[in-house]
């Protein structure tokens, strides 16, 4: 019997293929995702991964065999997915492992209209009966088995895009697009196709092996070709999107990455712009620019715990018209509250297009303090250390604590926020100050615990 306590975790699957999980345990959870979502028709994709296609045929044969008609949609990216289960109503899998290496896939499930699929709701149920599964009888047919037919949905998912920004006052640009072989080498001509802007291709092959970097522009390392091509073709702005191209990560003009913040706090201003007084969240690690943004664009911004489900919970909850994270993760509630970084790199283009500055002009006042980005480090003992840092600053005169999500210290001039790793062990550091001075003192004085 395989062990998924490995593979199954908070919000997908995600292992090593074959040594963890394999195209039979594929077509069980299939089978598994059609029994508890109780669906007569689903809605499955696949990224560009080696694995992809076999493991996302046998999840849809497992679904079909237990009655469920099955729209296979083939290679797209997981906010095209999330498209089409919002599009046509139905509850959907997307074969991908992301950012991940080579060997590794993963199935990110959701219910009709792209509402989120974790272990609270549905992702634990899922295990248990792929688990009885595995160990005993396999699953019955159904009397009536599905049907399994394919569907090309990418260019209604462009148009769909499309129709939620306007792009009609968009002056000539030039964009360079690093797809790190992944599904943006697939999505971004044709959601771009038509627009004045000339698109410079980095690693459009779409090549699961990963050959030039990894597919993860949130490491610096990883955007490093896109910096050098921006500055050498005096292009207006670079894009880097991951391997299922969910996320978008923007450079400026001079090669200068842009914080997902100053994204968030540029598409939040827009967005209420379109829908005035409505509500924007934000994660508890966010710069303090963003709610500051959203009190000025006359928004009301809600704080919530890092990650997609609590974000589309709170987004639902609020009737949120936008939310972004630190991770480059961004939610529209005209997208089924779904995350998609193409259409948050739409709006950019459309907000640098629209004015006749530079970007990191544009971007300037959505950039007001000083942030060290996010440090790991690896402990033995996450709650321990997290329990020292805590007792370093409790008591101090003008300090506020809460652990909405890990530890967060607010001082006057600076924060800093101390979060344990779901799946690694790590503790996450991000501090934030008026000044650069003072958040670097900070950031020492907290790795000095961290790492005692």
């Amino acid at each position: 019997m395989p062990d998924l306590s490995h593979i199954v975790k908070a919000y997908d699957v995600r292992g090593v293929v074959p040594d963890q999980w394999d195209e039979p345990l594929a077509e069980l959870f299939g089978a598994a995702f059609a029994t508890v979502t109780g669906a007569s028709a689903i809605v499955v994709g696949h990224d560009m991964r080696p694995s992809s296609p076999g493991l996302s045929r046998a999840f849809a044969r497992g679904a079909a065999a237990r009655g469920a008609d099955v729209t296979e949609i083939g290679l797209c990216s997981t906010d095209q997915l999330y498209f089409a289960s919002g599009r046509f109503g139905l509850p959907g899998a997307m074969f991908t492992a992301s950012h991940n290496p080579a060997r590794y896939n993963g199935i990110k499930m959701c219910r009709a209209g792209a509402a989120p699929v974790g272990r609270d709701t549905g992702l634990a149920d899922i295990r248990a009966l792929v688990e009885e599964w595995a160990s005993a009888a396999p699953p019955r047919p159904a009397e009536k088995p599905g049907t399994i037919t394919r569907r090309d949905v990418l260019a209604d998912y462009a148009a769909h895009l499309r129709s939620l920004v306007d792009l009609t006052a968009v002056r000539p640009l030039k964009a360079v697009v690093d797809a790190g072989n992944g599904m943006g080498g697939h999505t971004v001509p044709t959601v771009l196709d038509g627009l004045p802007v000339e698109l410079d291709a980095m690693y459009f092959e779409l090549d699961g092996t990963f050959p030039n970097h990894e597919a993860n522009p949130l490491d610096p390392a990883n955007i490093v070709d896109l910096q050098a091509r921006v500055r050498e073709t005096g292009a207006d702005i670079g894009l880097a999107f991951d391997g299922d191209a969910d996320r978008c990560f923007v450079v400026d003009e001079r090669g200068e990455p842009v914080s997902p913040s100053a994204i968030t706090a540029l598409v939040a201003e827009r967005e209420l712009a379109r829908h005035p007084g409505s509500t924007v969240i934000h994660n508890c690690i966010t710069s303090w620019s963003v709610p500051e943004v959203v009190k000025e664009a006359g928004g009301t911004p809600v704080r919530t715990r890092v990650g997609h489900s609590f974000i589309k919970e709170e987004m639902a909850r609020t009737g949120a018209v936008f939310g972004g994270e630190h991770s480059a993760h961004y939610y529209f509630r005209d997208f089924w509250n779904a995350d998609t970084g193409m259409l948050a790199a739409l709006h950019v283009l459309a907000a640098l297009g629209g004015q006749p500055g530079t970007l990191s002009e544009l971007v300037a006042r959505y950039d007001r303090y000083a942030a060290s980005g996010e440090i790991n480090s690896t402990v033995e003992d996450q709650a321990g250390r997290a329990a020292a840092v805590r007792a370093a600053f409790e008591g101090r005169e003008g300090l506020t604590l809460d652990e909405l999500d890990g530890l967060t210290v607010t001082a006057p001039d600076w924060w800093f926020n101390l979060r344990p790793s779901n799946t690694e062990p790590l503790l996450r550091l991000n501090v934030e100050a008026r000044d650069a001075e003072t958040a670097a003192g900070v950031r020492d004085e907290v790795l000095a615990i961290v790492r005692a």
